[in-house]
């Protein structure tokens, strides 16, 4: 039995409690907050849970396993390195590195410690019609690729940004919208193309002056390492609640997705176009959506991954290293907009 703790016990700790609680061989015992009466709350229908306000007692305790970090951006490098160094397996939400800095704590700590399991969530990777769309691009299935769109919108009031003192912050969040909210889809561009060589980008605050620090707002162009050209909008400013297009333009097949649920399929062949749609539609996914509905299905089999990972002596499907590629993805779009010019994303082995 693999014993697990919840480090912050705010809003998607719960989605974590949940998953946890749906894989064989996974116990959630330990949970920690600033605030006990969160930690308290989050564990209340946990017999004999252990609640803790200091992440580094609880990484004492000899009989705790693994960890999730749920906390606000600016404390996960911290945590997560007190977790590896303590010999806790970990998988931390996004964004793992809120600043280049903070990432590379992380994975000099990860390197000196090979025999534990570290993992950032992304966890629509996870999600049946992202994995048959990787495949299919794989299999050449849209033929040469031509151009592939992102727009992404939501919204997020000054209210959401005076909740909470570390939101719209450099130092406590390391941006806005791209590194809050649309990181997910800058991963799931990844998961389908491959890593990213340099970005060009513009960004602006315009309709959160006086509250934040950080942009609402952001466009950007990514030639991918493929030699393919994407370009992104996304805000959250946009009187959307969540909505996020997609839309991949090949020789033989153009297609688009809504909230990564197919819209539009057109193509060359109809025999090909009819395969296609079949495999992207016909989909009997029961899986339930813990938390919010954009979070997805994908937490459970993210988290079923990491614990499968811990007991099979293996790493975690996506690695430190390959989550610090989107967040270094991030890192990269800011610097662009910051200099004016083309930067490069930074390389994982």
């Amino acid at each position: 039995m693999v014993k697990c703790g919840i480090v912050g016990c705010g809003i998607i700790a719960p989605t974590h409690l949940a998953g946890y609680r749906q894989i064989p061989g996974a116990e959630v015992t330990h949970f920690c907050d600033l605030l006990s009466e969160k930690a308290v709350k989050l564990a209340e229908n946990i017999p004999g849970a252990k609640i803790f306000t200091d992440y580094r007692e609880m990484f004492k305790d000899p009989e705790l396993d693994a960890v999730s970090v749920c906390t606000d951006h600016a404390s996960h490098a911290e945590i997560v390195c007190a977790a590896i160094n303590a010999g806790k397996h970990v998988i931390c939400e996004k964004v793992p590195g809120r600043t280049p800095e903070d990432l590379d704590m992380m994975l000099a700590a990860a390197a000196q410690h090979p025999e534990v399991a570290v993992s950032g969530i992304f966890q629509h990777r996870f999600n049946r019609n992202n994995i048959i769309l990787k495949e299919l691009i794989a299999q050449n299935k849209f033929g040469k690729l031509l151009t592939v769109n992102l727009n992404f919108a939501c919204l997020r009031t000054d209210d959401y940004y005076r909740q909470a003192a570390w939101r719209g912050t450099v130092s406590g969040e390391g941006g806005g919208v791209l590194i809050n909210q649309a990181i997910h889809f800058l991963d799931q561009l990844r998961f389908l193309f491959g890593n990213v060589r340099r970005v060009a980008a513009i960004s602006a605050n315009l309709t959160h002056q006086q509250v934040i620090e950080v942009e609402d707002t952001v466009s950007f162009v990514a030639e991918f390492a493929n030699g393919l050209f994407i370009t992104v909008n996304s805000t959250n400013s946009a009187s959307a609640k969540w909505r996020s297009a997609l839309t991949i333009c090949g020789t033989e097949m153009q297609v688009e997705f809504i909230d990564e649920k197919l819209v539009y399929l057109d193509g060359n062949d109809d025999s090909a176009v009819t395969a296609v749609r079949s495999a992207l539609t016909d989909i009997d996914d029961q899986e339930k959506i813990h938390g919010k509905v954009y979070y997805g299905t994908g937490h459970t089999a993210q988290l079923t991954d990491f614990i499968r990972a811990i007991e099979e002596h293996r790493a975690p499907e996506v690695t430190l290293a390959e989550a610090s590629g989107s967040a270094v993805f991030v890192h990269a779009v800011y610097a662009a907009c910051k200099s004016g010019k083309w930067c490069d994303v930074r390389q994982f082995q």
